[in-house]
């Protein structure tokens, strides 16, 4: 069974930071003691999150996870990405899923006591399905869009945030890794069972299922993930308003940049001194005053519009 999982995983390309696709693979055939996983759990982010969710204010009324302050509605994108929240289990709790931020997304826009969106971005990324749609989400957004990076910034979720009209960072804040993967596995002896799995694709369709023992097999895969990394880039250029040579030559090349050094390529527009609370307070500050009192009615109000109530 673990094969099939694993096989299923290494099926779709991946735009996320290397060492969390490995902690996922083991997490999903229940290798806790492997490596990546110790790493991931020791990075600090369950940490982040905690600290990050206690000042973006009051849960909004019909939403999993967006908040409200001072008229800024605040969704965190934070974890590992998945397009649907079906898929979430295999990676373990602290992921995220777009048809869950697409639904919240949704409702903030819809919300009157929502001035401002911030997205609040503590992630290294996930699997590529879903992204460029979501990401278009964010860059027609009929409210102003802005993100703010607390912690990792990478991949999937660079190139969400990068359709935001501007992004801010904690000092130390990642950003990057803009690329895609795809991984897989061949069988060289038996199993543990004394199996080994065969498989035969009809005669033309030899690339349904490469040889990744090969040079062609490989050339295969790096073909099709190519041609969604010229996706990826095309959209990072278009929301960062850079060409596309900018982004191949200036943001990494796959690596990270951190802080200043991010700013400094135009990965990001600004560095937060006071990190999340900081992008927050800046941006309450843009929009029309607005109580607590009044937007908590307000958010009442529509939800129960949406009930019927």
């Amino acid at each position: 069974m673990s094969h099939r999982i694993l096989a299923a995983i290494h099926s779709q390309p991946w735009a996320i930071m290397p060492g969390y696709l490995e902690a996922i693979e083991a997490l999903a055939i229940r290798a806790l003691d492997h490596p990546a996983v110790a790493d991931v759990a020791g990075d600090g982010h369950a940490e982040r999150h905690f600290e990050a969710i206690a000042q973006m204010g009051e849960r909004v009324a019909g939403t999993r996870s967006a908040a409200i302050r001072d008229g800024v509605g605040c969704l965190p994108i934070m974890g590992p990405i998945f397009p649907r929240a079906a898929m979430i289990n295999p990676s373990g709790a602290g992921a995220v899923a777009l048809d869950h931020l697409a639904a919240d997304l949704r409702v903030l826009q819809a919300d009157t006591a929502v001035k401002r969106i911030l997205l609040t971005v503590d992630s290294p990324g996930g699997a590529v399905t879903g992204v460029a749609e979501f990401a278009r989400l964010i860059a027609q957004s009929p409210k102003p869009i802005v993100a703010h990076v607390t912690g990792m910034c990478c991949s999937a979720a660079y190139w969400i945030a990068s359709q935001a009209s501007e992004i801010s960072s904690d000092a130390i804040g990642m950003a990057g890794s803009i690329g895609v993967i795809m991984g897989g596995s061949v069988q060289e002896g038996l199993d543990a069972a004394g199996r080994r799995d065969v498989a035969i694709v009809s005669t033309n369709a030899p690339m349904k299922r490469p040889d990744l023992t090969t040079d062609e097999g490989k050339a295969a895969v790096r073909e099709m993930i190519d041609a969604i990394e010229d996706i990826f880039i095309a959209n990072v250029a278009a929301g960062r308003k850079v060409s596309e040579a900018t982004v191949r030559s200036d943001f990494g090349q796959g690596g990270t940049k951190t802080g200043k050094h991010a700013k400094a390529a135009g990965m990001i527009d600004r560095i937060e001194a006071d990190g999340l609370d900081g992008a927050i307070r800046r941006l309450a500050a843009r929009s029309p005053s607005t109580s607590r009192r009044t937007a908590a009615a307000n958010t009442l109000a529509l939800a129960q519009a949406r009930g019927g109530l």
